[in-house]
């Protein structure tokens, strides 16, 4: 995770990103740290942190900084040159931790776990708003797996984990208006139970959360979706996410997963 320190709404580069619509500072400070315990307190997660830069406001939102895979880390390509600056500190990060970084072609646009999830052993890559297709194949020659890609068609949903996320390796909550048709069969083919999100909560970006185990952070006001997984038997933890919406993110998009070497 990194400390939103810096962040602030300071160009618009999505839908829900709005200048004249300033994220409260104070506010952000203290949603951030509510979720940062509830990962440490409720999740049991070990949550590192990368230092914050003041001319990056968006990288609090680590999972866009790369992928890591096993021992492996792939640097982010950005699509827009405002965020590209982020790309260097996360690959040095990764690199003091004695991972082996890997660098794609410039041309391949590729904006980490943002749009790479694994499910059903089966790593779904999201496409074309930020990321490009050509990039799954470079990325799967590097992790040395199957990578599926999906089409993304609304612009709302411009990241594959702000519509799909995966709970287990046979469940997966998604929002099925952010797929094309062809990307919706895949989906379907590869998990088992797949679990719709309606319009109303998906646009609180029920999606974008954060599941280990069998447990799971939301943003709050996500009943229905909650009470469905609740039925699954998870415990489901609700936090005020409301000045990272207002960017186009929550809270699977201010964590990026790593597995210990």
């Amino acid at each position: 995770m990194c400390p939103p320190t810096y962040y602030r709404i300071e160009y618009e580069i999505n839908p829900w990103m709005r200048r004249s619509r300033p994220s409260n500072h104070c506010l952000a400070q203290e949603q951030w740290q509510t979720l940062y315990r509830v990962l440490q307190e409720r999740l049991h997660a070990r949550v590192s942190l990368i230092e914050p830069r003041p001319d990056l406001p968006d990288m609090v939102f680590t999972a866009n900084g790369g992928l890591v895979w096993k021992n492996k880390f792939i640097v982010s390509n950005f699509r827009h040159r405002v965020r590209r600056g982020e790309a260097a500190h996360f690959a040095n990060w990764f690199a003091s931790g004695k991972y082996e970084i890997f660098n794609l072609s410039k041309k391949s646009y590729f904006e980490g776990e943002g749009d790479l999830l694994m499910c059903a052993d089966v790593m779904f890559a999201g496409c074309p708003i930020r990321s490009s297709a050509i990039s799954h194949r470079a990325i799967a020659e590097i992790l040395e797996l199957q990578v599926r890609s999906l089409r993304l068609t609304n612009r709302w949903f411009y990241h594959l984990d702000t519509c799909f996320c995966p709970l287990s390796p046979s469940e997966a909550i998604y929002y099925p208006g952010a797929f094309d048709a062809d990307a919706l069969k895949m989906l379907a083919k590869h998990v088992r139970n797949l679990i719709p999100v309606e319009k109303e909560e998906a646009y609180r970006f029920a999606c974008n959360a954060i599941a280990v185990d069998k447990k799971v952070i939301i943003n709050q006001g996500c009943p229905k979706i909650r009470r469905q997984l609740e039925a699954l038997g998870f415990a489901v933890y609700e936090v005020p996410l409301t000045e990272f919406i207002k960017a186009g993110g929550s809270a699977k998009c201010l964590v990026l997963k790593i597995a210990p070497l």
